[in-house]
């Protein structure tokens, strides 16, 4: 799941090393959180207009990790 989060923000972003993923341990509700962080002049295009490239990452983590049988959520920091 760490590498899909950071391939599709690797091919939208400019500064392709500046790309991490932090991974929380499930919470109470057995959530997993991922904690995207890019550089600071790449964060609108990880976000999107109105947040509709953030929502779209969130949808496809979300799909993957139910096919695992899991529950995801992803924040940009």
């Amino acid at each position: 799941m760490k590498e899909l989060l950071i391939s599709i923000a690797r091919e939208l972003v400019d500064e392709k090393d500046a790309v991490t993923v932090d991974v929380d341990e499930p919470n109470a509700e057995g959530v997993i959180v991922y904690h995207l962080h890019v550089a600071a002049d790449d964060m609108g295009r990880v976000i999107g207009k109105q947040g509709r490239i953030a929502k779209g990452i969130r949808v496809v983590m979300r799909a993957a990790a139910n096919k695992e049988g899991t529950q995801v959520a992803v924040e940009i920091d």
